[in-house]
């Protein structure tokens, strides 16, 4: 909705049927991916051939099933369950810039959601250990793509904590605010060549 405002032409992305994108408009179009299915990415690509983006934005993120009762602590968590983490949240949105990099208009940026939590020097209070280490994975795995690709515009962006399904009723922020923040965020830094870690303030974050 912020991007549609400020007149930007949107392409979103749904994993299941999304009311909240059904009912933005006719200007949106929505297509529906697994960003975890090569096979499903893959279909995306070609659906969306000939289609040239200057902005990519990667957003993946699942939590440990129970976190906010501590449930995600490296050694007690299923490992089953930390390896979906770390696939959905790290490697997946890897895989996914990679094949879409070439839809990447010249000059456009990718942009990967992260976390502060995936800051390490920022974690001083450990918890939400697989999910901290997840987005520390995709901080990593960012830096080598920015090194593979050199004069990418690259930016790994923490929303803050918002009141969503995932962060809760006791967030520090809401949607609109977030979503505008990354917006401006975005806008500001588009197209310039390098790698920066931001939060919705514009703020540097430590690695």
């Amino acid at each position: 909705r912020v991007f549609l405002d400020r007149g930007w032409r949107v392409t979103a992305t749904q994993r299941s049927p999304s009311p909240g994108l059904a009912g933005l408009g006719t200007s949106l179009r929505v297509e529906t991916v697994d960003i975890d299915d090569d096979g499903s990415v893959a279909s995306l690509r070609d659906r969306l051939a000939g289609e040239r983006f200057g902005l990519i934005f990667v957003v993946a993120g699942v939590a440990a099933k129970g976190d906010d009762k501590g449930d995600d602590v490296a050694h007690t968590i299923p490992r089953e369950e930390a390896a979906r983490i770390l696939l959905t949240n790290a490697v997946s949105p890897l895989r996914f810039a990679e094949t879409f990099r070439p839809s990447l208009a010249e000059g456009g940026t990718l942009a990967f959601m992260s976390s502060i939590l995936g800051s390490v020097a920022r974690n001083e209070d450990g918890g939400m250990e697989i999910y901290r280490a997840s987005k520390a994975a995709l901080n990593t795995l960012v830096r080598s793509f920015a090194a593979r690709h050199p004069g990418s515009s690259l930016l790994l962006l923490h929303p803050g904590w918002v009141e969503t399904d995932m962060g809760g009723e006791g967030a520090d922020i809401d949607v609109a605010t977030s979503a505008r923040g990354l917006a401006e965020v975005i806008e500001a830094r588009l197209g310039r060549p390098g790698l920066a870690y931001l939060d919705y303030r514009g703020e540097t974050l430590p690695w």
